[in-house]
């Protein structure tokens, strides 16, 4: 199998799934825009050829590049990076070169919000009343239905880039006085905890892992409000959770591939409101978080799934795994030695956040491994501790 590894060094740790092709048998073919001589040296070593351009954003680069491997190696039989941003790019690679996974004309209900909602509701998920508005006038009557607050959000896009809480009839005002040239979507403000059904399905759409992470303060606020972020996986998954998941798995028809879903549990009524799908792992160290909970290497075994079409999985969640980061800008009761000297065997993993990840996930992470919860909220609140 010919697989191609796109923008194979970012995240930093999702080189590993260019480790894990080459040990299911793949021929692994990285293609950046980073020079070959700057890439780690174990990443040099996966790849059976890796294929530099000046600017991944030239189409006709990439053109090129595909033309090349196709005509040493043979058809390419997969191409993907795990990343939301060049979720379009490789779509229409694989559409150009008939490649096996998602294509260009199949993006619609996956990258636009409004269409979500659509499959959302043809499945029978509670979705938030939302809708498509370019006008202040055509906004205040949405608004009479729902009320403040809302959110406005680009129809088209992912994270809390550009992303509006609106309050007031004076803020409505202010974001019409000079609206973004992308189209937005408008919806009811749910407030609640942010839950996700992620997981890896195989070929021929069966569920093969699956896991629920929950996030007392969505990304929004993080960004917008400079908070602190900590998030945590379940080690058993809300039945709901996993009703409303298997629904939308088999209503956007997802086959060998990760996925991420999230969704809202509302505080008042505790019921669960669909927010948006991605077709994609959870970003940066997030992904790390179901090796650690499982003590298995989800990297081999998505390589199976798609390499030698792995039909089935066992595995149990051993351990729930707790996101912490910090900012650099706050001043803590504990340092970072004394963080590591008082909870540094219930330590999993500890580094400087990426920092294009940095804005949504902090400037250092630390991923606590706990069997119970009062025992990682423990660890979490002494991270968190302001002096």
């Amino acid at each position: 199998m010919n697989y191609i590894h796109f923008s194979p060094y970012f995240p930093s740790n999702f080189a590993h799934f260019s480790r894990a092709l080459k040990e299911a048998g793949a021929t692994v073919l990285g293609l950046g825009d980073s020079p070959f001589d700057t890439l780690k040296p174990e990443l040099k070593e996966w790849f059976t050829e890796y294929y530099r351009v000046d600017d991944m954003h030239n189409y006709d680069e990439l053109i090129k590049a595909l033309g090349y491997f196709t005509h040493k190696y043979g058809k390419i039989d997969g191409i993907d990076s795990h990343n939301e941003y060049w979720l379009e790019t490789e779509a229409k690679l694989r559409t150009d070169f008939n490649i096996a996974g998602l294509k260009a004309h199949e993006l619609g209900p996956i990258k636009k919000k409004s269409e979500m909602k659509k499959v959302f509701q043809k499945a029978g998920v509670e979705v938030a009343r939302g809708k498509v508005l370019k006008s202040l006038k055509d906004a205040r009557k949405f608004i009479e239905e729902v009320g403040y607050p809302v959110v406005a959000k680009p129809n088209s896009g992912v994270g809390a880039n550009g992303t509006f809480k609106i309050k007031s009839l004076s803020e409505l005002e202010h974001f019409f006085e000079n609206p973004p040239e992308t189209e937005y979507i408008f919806e009811e403000f749910i407030s609640g905890v942010l839950i996700s059904f992620d997981g890896l399905v195989g070929q021929q759409g069966q569920l093969l892992f699956s896991n629920s992470l929950e996030n007392e303060r969505g990304v929004m606020e993080v960004v917008h409000e400079d908070a602190h972020i900590y998030l945590y996986t379940q080690r058993e998954i809300e039945k709901d959770v996993v009703d409303e998941g298997l629904k939308m798995l088999k209503a956007f028809g997802v086959k060998g591939r990760f996925f991420h879903f999230e969704f809202f549990r509302e505080h008042q009524t505790g019921r669960l409101v669909a927010v948006e799908v991605n077709m994609r792992p959870p970003g940066g160290p997030i992904i790390d978080m179901f090796n650690y909970a499982c003590e298995f290497d989800i990297f081999r075994i998505w390589a199976d799934v798609v390499v030698n079409n792995k039909q089935s999985l066992d595995y149990e969640r051993k351990y729930f795994i707790c996101f912490v980061s910090r900012k650099n800008k706050y001043d803590y009761s504990l340092s970072h030695e004394e963080v590591i000297a008082q909870y540094g065997d219930q330590m999993a993993f500890h580094a400087p956040v990426e920092k294009a990840l940095s804005g949504a996930m902090g400037n250092y992470v630390y991923l606590i491994r706990s069997k119970t919860k009062a025992a990682m909220f423990e660890v979490q609140k002494a991270i968190h501790q302001l002096k």
